[in-house]
């Protein structure tokens, strides 16, 4: 199975993409009203399992890539004491803190950035605080090696997010952030998450433009100060998790414009799943490129797939949540049609 991991970052590092996010695959997801039971769980067992499958994760990823561990960034792949924890609002234990940070320092020594994946609401805030205690630790020097994620479609996504920046300015950090739209409509209350698709795009479109920017703006912006002054926006890196066309092509105006104009941009760098929106990020990858191969843009934008690793068991509630998330994947069909008639077109008749 590494090899095969290796293989694929190799043929998309071939085709033009900036290498893999990886994944293991290991996680505890609860369905609504499901209650994680107070039976005796071995949590040293647990732990060091997840342990070594996000260590592994870590060393099949290439140097500045990014390991979006079912591990490291996803706590509940730690078995269910690590579980309860969560749900408790807990301090991590000793166990799962000395756990997390021997894969934060092999993960700083092999140049490999972890994404904390998020969470059902019923546990995001304890996932929030335990990231922010990794992001203080190993987020600095103007760069991050942990970032949180953060889900569009909840309502409070940009007042957590301005808390967190806020945060990271006083204290001297980087904040590391990747933002998605949201992964788990199944299971969250429903009146937390926008009520209409209109109002999660423009939540995650004006977040992405107030990062890119490092500008408060309508979306998100700080809480009441005693000052009507805002405060300093802080140094941020960002990854861009998704599939939206539209959303990419904003991001990709302000860089462009940013980088023609020598305005001081924060790292960015884009993701899709691997089989999904392959058109999204191969347009991304042929933006940077003239026909003879040469740059074409002023920046070239850093693009990655999301691959998951690891047995059929471990990944099965993975691909069963991401199934339920891609129900519209039928709907999309015919603009990835288009897509496809498009480049026909573009190869055969020189135009698009």
């Amino acid at each position: 199975m590494p090899a095969e991991v290796q293989r694929r970052a190799a043929d998309l590092k071939e085709m033009g993409f900036q290498g893999i996010i990886l994944a293991y695959a290991k996680e505890i997801v609860l369905e609504k009203g499901t209650a994680v039971e107070d039976g005796k769980s071995d949590e040293a067992k647990d732990v060091e399992a997840w342990k070594k499958g996000t260590l592994e994760t870590v060393r099949l990823a290439d140097r500045d890539a990014y390991a979006a561990l079912k591990s490291c960034d996803r706590f509940s792949g730690a078995g269910r004491s690590t579980m309860r924890q969560l749900i408790e609002s807990s301090s991590p234990s000793p166990t799962i803190s000395q756990a997390t940070t021997e894969i934060c320092e092999y993960a700083k020594s092999r140049g490999v950035r972890l994404l904390f994946d998020a969470e059902q609401t019923v546990i995001q805030d304890t996932i929030d605080r335990w990231t922010l205690k990794f992001q203080r630790k190993y987020n600095r020097d103007r760069c991050a090696l942990v970032y949180g994620t953060y889900q569009a479609y909840l309502r409070s996504s940009p007042a957590t997010l301005a808390e967190h920046l806020a945060m990271a300015q006083q204290e001297g950090f980087t904040l590391g952030v990747k933002l998605v739209r949201g992964a788990y409509m199944a299971s969250d209350p429903r009146h937390l998450i926008w009520a209409t698709k209109k109002e999660t795009d423009r939540a995650f479109d004006g977040i992405a433009e107030s990062l890119l920017r490092r500008q408060w703006n309508k979306v998100l912006y700080p809480a009441a100060q005693a000052s009507e002054q805002p405060p300093e926006f802080p140094t941020v890196d960002l990854i861009l998790a998704t599939h939206n066309y539209d959303s990419v092509r904003k991001a990709e105006t302000i860089r462009q414009e940013q980088a023609r104009t020598g305005e001081e941009r924060i790292r960015l760098a884009y993701g899709q799943l691997m089989g999904m929106a392959d058109e999204v990020g191969c347009e991304l990858i042929m933006s940077g490129r003239n026909t003879d191969g040469s740059a074409a843009s002023a920046e070239k934008p850093r693009t990655y797939k999301y691959v998951v690793w690891g047995t059929v068991q471990e990944c099965l509630k993975y691909l069963v949540r991401r199934a339920e998330e891609n129900r519209d994947a039928l709907g999309r069909a015919r603009h990835d049609r288009n897509a496809l008639g498009r480049e026909l077109r573009r190869r055969l008749l020189g135009f698009r």
